[in-house]
This record gives C-alpha cells, sequence and structure tokens, in this order.
C-alpha cells in the first residue's frame, strides 16, 4: 500500500480560500479519520483525492488509480434494488458476497430487493456503504457515512467497517470522535476546531 502524501494544497471557490497550504501524510493500508468545523475543507479535500475537483497548487501523490467513495448524499438509483445499486459499483461481486454484505449492515430479506427509493434513509444510508465497501478501489473515502444510523445500528456498521476495510486505505470524514475511537483511527484536525 502506497502512502498517500499531500504538500501545500490550496483551493478556493472564487474569494472563499477553503484549503490553504494543507500538507498531510496518511499511511497506506491505514485508516485516519479527519474532523474539523463545518465548511473548513474536509469534503473538498474528498472531491481533490477523487480528481473530482482540481487544486489551485500544491501536490497530492500515492492515490491509486481505483478509488471507492461514500458521498454525504447516498447518490443511489432509486428505481434499483439495494442489489442492483451495489452490482453496478461491484460487478465482479457474487450475489451471495453482495446479500452476505448487505446482511452483515443489518439490511436483511426483502429490504434487499425493493427498490432503494422505498427504503428509510438509514437503510439507504447502508447499501451507500455496502457498494463502496465492495467496489474494487484500493482507497476508500467516506464523507460522514454513518449519519442518520440510530446509535445501535451506526455501532454495529462501525464494527463491521473496521473490520471490512483491514489492511485497506480509508479517509473517512466525521463530527464524531466516537467513530474515530471505534475505528481505532487516528485524527487529522482540518482547520481550526
Amino acid at each position: 500500500m502506497t502512502d498517500i502524501v499531500i504538500k501545500n494544497l490550496s483551493k478556493r471557490y472564487g474569494e472563499l480560500l477553503v484549503l490553504d497550504g494543507f500538507s498531510a501524510h496518511f499511511a497506506g493500508g491505514k485508516t485516519t479519520c479527519v474532523m474539523g468545523r463545518s465548511g473548513c475543507g474536509k469534503t473538498t479535500l474528498l472531491r481533490l483525492l477523487l480528481g473530482l475537483e482540481r487544486a489551485d497548487g500544491g501536490k497530492i501523490t500515492g492515490v491509486p488509480a481505483r478509488c471507492s467513495a461514500v458521498f454525504q448524499e447516498d447518490r443511489l438509483c432509486p428505481e434499483f434494488s439495494a442489489i442492483e445499486n451495489v452490482r453496478i459499483a461491484a460487478p465482479r461481486r457474487t450475489g451471495e458476497e453482495i446479500r452476505a454484505t448487505l446482511s452483515a449492515l443489518l439490511l436483511d430479506g426483502e429490504a434487499q430487493e425493493k427498490p432503494v427509493s422505498e427504503l428509510s434513509g438509514g437503510m439507504r444510508r447502508r447499501v451507500a456503504i455496502a457498494r463502496a465497501l465492495l467496489a474494487e478501489g484500493e482507497l476508500l473515502l467516506m464523507d460522514e457515512p454513518f449519519k442518520g444510523l440510530d446509535e445501535a445500528t451506526r455501532d454495529a456498521v462501525l464494527a463491521y467497517v473496521k473490520r471490512a476495510t483491514a489492511g485497506r486505505t480509508v479517509i473517512l470524514v466525521t463530527h464524531d470522535e466516537a467513530e474515530a475511537k471505534a475505528l481505532a483511527a487516528p485524527i487529522l484536525y482540518l482547520g481550526e476546531l
């Protein structure tokens, strides 16, 4: 696993400077949690790592060609089932693997077969997590992946994500230090808290 190294990264939107000379080192094969106040550039950082945005300055090295992500919004195909939504991003996975992962994320039975538009917000969130976990990306980026989950479900999903991502490079944005603790991940504070 290659480390991801960021040096002097800058990004602005018009007059708003979001990142200003930001540098960081993300260890390959490890999980790192990124925290900071709203608007400090956490989501922008993930978008830059994914290549969805271009930096105004600085350099990023070590990002693999294949990445998977859980965005703040679920970005699912509403008319497709949970299984079909996962299969789109993970076409080489068997139906058994997809069903097992969804079950491990507490989405069982007929909920796996329904169009995701008929699922609750928390259920859709777990489909988005399953999709990212099963995609073949060497880097997994997660932007507040556990929002909208009740405490018991969140704890079970966190435990599964920790097991499923062992040895994989994960960068997870959160506002909750308890999530970083549950994942046994170091915290990188972005901006001033």
